[in-house]
């Protein structure tokens, strides 16, 4: 993992270095804690900043035969560390081992390999940093350190969105922090909880919500509000698209009513009421000029047990095998035929939908925009080398390579924007793979723009962010 890092031609080296390598980042999708960032959150160790919250570890971890409470338990930061160092050495191939030492070389100096014989070093040399520059390794010092433009988080409609507001009056932080809209909780009606959360989307909203109709009023009270505050973005997470079918309001209000006075809904009116929820909020993107994100394939929380006893994103979801695509080419037909098509973004886990994908949004492009419809960047258990190409070379195949808006982290940890680049290396040697086959002409300026368009540019105009 050296300077060319996954660079195996000279094209690649030249796009990588004197085009993608310093342009700033736009992260659109992540996780991370506004409250962290304004509060410019201080690590203690290193088992702090790359442990806590980071499911891809903890995976490994448990898939190493590592207990429990070196994973989400209370043993020391140190072992936690120790047995990570174990685990690493044994994940080769693995993205967690090169992004590791990615995160390392960047933020910490260490050119050299994180295992077993190394861990004891490397723990001390990690923390004598943090201790030494609590600045530079705060959360503003590394967002800083990697020349982060924009981070859109993900939010609740319900969220007071206190924390957006305080790092925006804050003139000393030059990254714009925005809010994404993430309706899940509003939209999944079958699911245990969805009573009270209504209650609280009521509260917070000011609308007495007994009726569709002013479920809608408190959702757009909400949308308005979050716009406010500089939100382009919504992120829909669905573990399969919506059915379409033929309904009726009165008989999608009538589902919702159902709910209301706790009465269980079946998965046919669950359906309904998903594909009603769907077309108001993305006719209200329309209106506000937002980005529609829809996230679908992943089978969630599949050990009860350790659900029970961990909780949600711990580490326990995986890919759903399940048919999306004829849903898919459904519902954005439901959508453009009422003219109620925004700007789209398709995020499927499962990596057999590439192709699908790519051709059914094909259908629904138009000159609104420099593809409307995207094909959003290998998402999860796809954001691997294998993955990344995959999804790259799909979208070459069947679409307008140029005009992808790019990588995003998805990540609750401060050290992942070296995510940024390792898909800026896997792009620029995906395509100058493709100068050295014969397959495209070398014209450094052209292709120097393609790489930093997708690497930044395109996602800046696309989402039309105001930096």
């Amino acid at each position: 993992m050296d300077y060319d890092f996954l660079l195996r031609n000279s094209y690649a080296e030249i796009l990588y270095h004197n085009y993608a390598e310093k342009l700033p980042i736009i992260d659109y999708h992540c996780h991370i804690n506004p409250k962290e960032i304004y509060e410019d959150r201080k690590f203690d160790n290193i088992t702090q900043m790359w442990l806590g919250g980071d499911h891809y570890k903890w995976r490994l971890l448990r898939a190493n035969g590592i207990e429990e409470k070196y994973v989400t338990g209370d043993a020391p930061d140190h072992d936690k560390f120790i047995k990570f160092a174990e685990t690493l050495e044994r994940c080769i191939g693995n993205p967690v081992h090169q992004w590791s030492h990615l995160e390392l070389s960047k933020y910490f100096g260490y050119e050299g390999a994180l295992n077993s014989e190394t861990a004891e070093d490397v723990w001390k040399l990690c923390n004598e940093k943090i201790a030494a520059e609590p600045e530079a390794m705060s959360a503003r010092g590394i967002i800083a350190q990697s020349n982060v433009d924009v981070i859109c988080t993900t939010d609740d409609p319900v969220d007071s969105l206190e924390w957006h507001e305080k790092i925006a009056s804050d003139t000393t932080f030059k990254t714009k922090v925005y809010p994404a809209w993430r309706p899940d909780k509003a939209v999944n009606i079958e699911l245990e909880g969805f009573l009270e959360y209504i209650a609280k989307l009521s509260a917070c909203s000011g609308v007495e919500i007994n009726s569709l109709s002013s479920l809608f009023d408190a959702l757009a009270d909400r949308m308005e509000f979050f716009a406010a505050h500089g939100c382009v973005i919504s992120d829909h997470g669905l573990t399969d698209l919506p059915d379409r079918c033929e309904f009726s309001t009165d008989e999608a209000d009538a589902i919702f009513k159902k709910a209301l006075a706790g009465e269980k809904v079946s998965a046919a009116e669950a359906n309904i009421y998903k594909l009603a929820v769907i077309k108001f909020c993305a006719g209200k993107y329309i209106e506000l000029g937002w980005v529609m994100q829809l996230h679908y394939g992943c089978k969630r929380n599949n050990n009860r047990k350790m659900f029970r006893t961990l909780g949600p994103d711990t580490g326990y979801d995986a890919i759903l095998g399940s048919d999306n695509g004829s849903r898919l080419a459904e519902l954005l037909d439901m959508l453009a035929e009422e003219d109620k098509l925004p700007k789209t973004i398709l995020y499927s886990l499962n990596p057999n939908d590439n192709a699908i994908i790519e051709t059914v949004m094909g259908c629904f492009q138009d000159s609104s925009a420099r593809c409307k419809l995207q094909h959003g960047s290998a998402w999860w258990f796809n954001d691997n080398r294998d993955g990344m190409e995959a999804q790259l070379r799909s979208l070459a195949n069947e679409g307008v390579l140029g005009n992808f808006v790019g990588m995003l982290t998805d990540s609750r940890s401060f050290l992942s924007y070296t995510r940024h680049e390792y898909f800026r290396r896997i792009l620029c040697n995906l395509i100058g793979g493709f100068v050295a086959n014969g397959e495209y002409e070398w014209n450094d300026k052209i292709l120097g723009r393609i790489v930093s368009d997708i690497s930044y540019n395109n996602a800046k105009e696309y989402f039309g962010f105001k930096l």
